[in-house]
């Protein structure tokens, strides 16, 4: 595989970067800012992201997205949308204003009328109705009216390929979370002074921010390819490249984000401070489709 993106693919990552660092959270505050909410809805409803597998995007593009969207927090749906976007295109449904359920709850559920899921395969659908906040407080879930009804059905391969993507798309938010919540400890580093010197300049941080931006880059490879196999390899391929993928990266993350409280001190436990949002998110796009190194029967300590 070719590792390095395209012209146009790093055209598409420029762009996300762009919206998420207009847009995304700067502060805990920003998550109560419907103006912001607003044009942040508006502009990604323009650009047409949410139906990227639609409009004939790869898995690595998908990926390219939710890592920028997840680097700065990005509260709009995308990871639902998306993901219904690429079920409905194979039942020949439409997947305007659908999410996707995980365990009997929608997620990305803010604006959807309805969510689908995959079980087996078979594709379901339910109406959406009330949502709420749960422990990710950048994404709303949303309980499901009544239960599912089956709408259609895919191949084997193609059910295996969509889980493969969700994956990916999961670890690719994992690895936005890590990469945002380290530039968070790093800037924080570079000003906070203690005994006279910025903390950055003692071994003890830097050597822990140092730890963290290796573990990123690993996560980084493992996804690029966990990525590219989605549409390359054959599914069960794609699927074990996936399955590592969304092991190393959420263990990764969790640390990343950990480490970056632990270096804020005592503010780090604080709500003010943003690194709890960027743990929030990374415990809970852990738990969306979860994967244990059981499964995998791969020696990742």
């Amino acid at each position: 595989m070719d590792v390095r993106l395209t012209s146009e693919q790093r055209q598409l990552r420029d762009a996300a970067a762009k919206l998420a660092d207009d847009l995304g959270l700067g502060a805990v505050q920003d998550l109560d800012d419907e103006g912001r909410i607003a044009r942040l809805d508006r502009q990604i409803e323009a650009t047409g992201w949410r139906s990227l597998r639609s409009d004939g995007a790869s898995g690595v593009e998908v990926a390219i997205v939710a890592e920028e969207f997840g680097r700065r927090l990005l509260d709009a749906p995308f990871l639902g949308p998306a993901l219904a976007d690429d079920l409905a295109r194979h039942i020949g449904a439409d997947g305007a204003g659908a999410t996707v359920a995980v365990d009997g709850r929608a997620i990305d559920a803010r604006g959807a009328r309805r969510a689908l899921l995959l079980s087996g395969n078979g594709v379901l659908a339910a109406e959406v109705e009330a949502t709420r906040t749960g422990a990710d407080l950048t994404r709303i879930e949303g309980n499901l009216a009544g239960s599912p009804e089956p709408v259609g059905e895919v191949t084997p391969a193609a059910a295996a390929r969509w889980r493969a993507l969700a994956l990916v798309a999961t670890s690719a938010d994992l690895v936005g979370i890590a990469r945002g919540a380290h530039a968070v400890a790093c800037d924080y580093a570079k000003i906070r002074e203690q005994y006279g010197k910025t903390i950055g300049s003692y071994q003890a941080v830097a050597h822990l921010l140092a730890e963290s931006l290796a573990l990123i880059e690993g996560s980084v490879s493992v996804l690029r390819h966990a990525a590219w196999a989605v549409d390359e390899l054959a599914p069960p391929e794609a699927m074990r490249a996936a399955q590592v993928a969304k092991v190393y990266c959420a263990r990764a993350t969790r640390t990343v984000c950990e480490t970056a409280v632990q270096v804020h001190g005592g503010i780090g436990n604080t709500w003010e401070c943003l690194i709890h949002v960027y743990l929030r998110r990374a415990l809970t796009s852990t738990e969306l489709w979860p994967v244990t190194l059981k499964e995998i029967d791969f020696g990742l300590s």
